[in-house]
């Protein structure tokens, strides 16, 4: 945990003034408290000492006024769906609740683009675009909010078609730490006038602002889907057929790797009857012709490198319950082990290192006695690390949190980084120290221009 450099002010002054002018908008609940200082990693919950649910960003900016008027700490708090400890309270304060400002703003279809509020989640944004022919493509698994999404740099299984949040944000409105409300660019898809201030706030976690409005890319629904399930010997051909795949630019919209510990837990949960092998769950996007004819071309790399078994479907059905079982992995880690507790964690690193990168690590995890299936969106490097360990076990919290450094520096080794898309929080703090080194003095630099109070979503990303 961070260590406090500064002294916050009392909540209490900040509470009463919050509650003359929100009323029942505050909730000052045990239960509720509880359940926002807490989001979906191992991190035990740190509750605010209050919990405040805006509508609006004028009452988001005033909500922030008074925090910064009293000193007092603010966390944003999504749909509680981060897994490094983004929302705890580390030092009391006030939560402010994005939930209740979940409206689509505007819809320009002709320009492909939407502005919405940060507490829609992507699946209701996506419900509501459906009858316009466009959608939003990045997919965290998570249902989580677009204003988490955004202030996490969220990416998932889409990623390596359509990118990640950073390059599918165009423009954001923001409450600053002195309640100043600003819009970080306009709607236009490129411009060259000043700083990039929405890249700044992309993946900040509510360290230097509160997001209230966001502008996305939308991107016109595929005439044809096709996924497919492809098992492989090992990891490693595995991730050649992955490597080949990107170098042949076959344009494959989803490429995702489960090794055989992962397969057997999605086997269980998920009632599927898969081989319990090294496997690529794929997906490609297009016109029907030319959707098969990926998957076709898919195949004959993967037989390459001994892939067997490659099983494609264009039936929405069918999809749907192949992909719900690759979402369901965590839940599925659960089961294996259910008085146990899972530890999700994730790294990244360029694509030629990733075989040898996770090969590595599963010959760490047996020597290390654990349970932990990888999970992977190999289209990109990027893959993750269930750990499923029992807390009450000193011995094998250890091994598990020493297996868990290695891994990380183990990708920093390679070229890559200790999180792909899961962020810092509180975390992994000192591993940003280990991957950018004396670039945080500058992020550092950047917060206090921007928070010099450091009440914004304090103790998470880096030490102030």
């Amino acid at each position: 945990m961070a260590q406090q450099a500064y002294e916050y002010g009392p909540s209490q002054a900040a509470i009463d003034q919050l509650v003359t002018r929100f009323g029942d908008q505050v909730s000052l609940s045990s239960s509720v408290r509880e359940r926002f200082g807490k989001d979906e990693s191992f991190h035990p919950s740190v509750p605010p000492d209050a919990v405040v649910t805006p509508n609006s960003t004028e009452e988001v900016s005033e909500i922030v006024t008074i925090c910064a008027h009293h000193h007092v700490p603010v966390i944003p708090y999504g749909t509680g769906t981060a897994l490094e400890g983004h929302v705890g309270a580390l030092y009391g304060g006030v939560c402010i609740n994005m939930m209740e400002m979940n409206q689509v703003l505007e819809v320009h279809a002709e320009d492909l683009d939407v502005v919405v509020q940060p507490g829609i989640t992507r699946k209701q944004l996506n419900e509501y675009l459906r009858d316009s022919g466009l959608f939003f493509p990045i997919d965290p698994g998570a249902d989580a909010s677009i204003g988490g999404m955004t202030a996490c740099r969220a990416s998932g299984t889409n990623a390596v078609r359509y990118g990640t949040m950073r390059e599918n944000v165009l423009a954001l409105t923001v409450v600053l730490a002195d309640g100043r409300i600003i819009r970080t660019s306009r709607r236009s898809r490129k411009s060259a006038a000043g700083y990039d201030l929405t890249r700044l706030f992309v993946g900040s976690e509510g360290t230097l602002g509160v997001i209230t409005e966001i502008t996305l890319r939308l991107y016109g629904i595929p005439e044809a889907i096709t996924s497919a399930v492809c098992t492989f010997p090992d990891v490693e051909s595995a991730v050649n057929t992955v490597i080949m795949t990107i170098q042949y630019g076959i344009p494959v919209a989803r490429i995702e790797l489960v090794d055989e510990t992962q397969m057997e837990a999605i086997n269980n949960y998920s009632k599927t009857d898969f081989e319990v092998a090294p496997t690529l769950f794929l997906e490609f996007h297009g016109t029907e012709a030319y959707a098969v004819e990926q998957a076709e071309s898919l195949a004959e790399i993967a037989a390459e490198f001994g892939g067997g078994d490659f099983k494609w479907t264009a039936n929405a059905e069918e999809r749907n319950r192949l992909w719900q079982a690759r979402h369901d992995v965590a839940y599925a880690c659960k089961a294996m082990r259910p008085q146990a507790q899972i530890w999700a964690t994730d790294v990244c690193v360029p694509i030629s290192r990733l075989a040898e990168c996770i090969t590595e690590t599963q010959a760490d995890i047996k020597a290390s006695r654990l349970l932990a299936p990888i999970a992977g969106h190999v289209g990109d490097g990027n893959f993750h690390l269930c750990l499923i360990v029992d807390q009450d076990d000193t011995d094998e919290q250890a091994r598990a949190e020493a297996l868990h450094e290695r891994m990380v520096m183990r990708a920093l080794a390679m070229g890559g980084t200790c999180t792909g898309e899961h962020g810092i929080g509180y975390g992994k703090i000192d591993f940003l120290v280990a991957e950018h080194g004396e670039a945080v003095s500058v992020m550092r630099t950047l917060k206090l221009a921007l928070d010099p109070g450091n009440i914004m979503n304090p103790g998470k990303i880096l030490r102030v």
